[in-house]
């Protein structure tokens, strides 16, 4: 499961296209309707996704030139404009979500080898700029779920939600608020334990469907518990 910038950027491409085909589809009441984030319709969803594309540019910048460059202006004027651009037209909505989406690739094509070695301030803290490239997936391809316009998680790659679900677990591991669990996935093959072992339950999944899950992106419905039970309760990801 490689998260070597260079290697993801193709697999950035193909979240791309495939996110700019739904909202190609999309017409100004389908924008207006709700998405799957509360009060966020699916315009607000769009809005961000091509902002967040800008940030990462920032940050890109930043790792390549040594500038002190942050994300957004400021947690204010990110929100500011996400409200602004929510509203506009389908037409207005995917021409900024292809132009951000090519200066995010124009970016990344601009970086050294040597800068994908430094470490940028992010939002929620330094991280390192080796990461960004999987940052944007991330981001695409969970708010593409978020737009409640068909697209699942299963629908995601398997490499994908293999990242993800290795990703959320390794963070989860450090909180103090997650219960015990066992999280057998890829046909019961693999699997991932947080917590105290001889205390948890097990969960078993695709690897796609149980990230989704961990994320609040699914009740995990598809999912099997055992013994029987309810699920656990994972906390609220960050």
């Amino acid at each position: 499961m490689t998260m070597d910038p260079l290697l993801l950027t193709g697999e950035v491409d193909g979240a791309t296209d495939r996110l700019l085909r739904t909202a190609a589809a999309f017409d100004g009441a389908d924008l207006a309707a709700a998405s799957l984030l509360p009060g966020w319709s699916r315009g607000h969803v769009l809005a961000h996704l091509a902002r967040n594309a800008d940030g990462f540019v920032n940050l890109l910048t930043a790792a390549r030139t040594g500038e002190p460059i942050p994300m957004y202006a400021s947690a204010t004027a990110r929100d500011a404009d996400i409200a602004a651009g929510a509203p506009r037209p389908p037409d207005a909505h995917l021409d900024d979500l292809r132009r951000s989406a090519d200066r995010f690739t124009e970016a990344v094509a601009a970086m050294p080898v040597e800068a994908w070695a430094a470490t940028v301030q992010t939002r929620r803290g330094p991280w390192p700029a080796a990461m960004l490239v999987w940052g944007r997936l991330r981001e695409i391809e969970v708010h593409h779920v978020d737009l409640d316009a068909g697209y699942r998680p299963a629908d995601w790659p398997e490499a994908f939600g293999h990242r993800l679900l290795h990703e959320v677990v390794g963070d989860l591991a450090g909180r103090t608020d997650v219960p015990p669990m066992v999280l057998r996935f890829d046909g019961s093959r693999h699997e991932l334990v947080v917590g105290d072992r001889a205390s948890a339950p097990t969960v078993t999944g695709a690897a796609p469907e149980i990230a989704a899950w961990l994320i609040g992106r699914s009740p995990g419905t598809v999912l099997a518990v055992t013994p029987d039970g309810p699920l656990p309760q994972p906390p609220e990801w960050i």
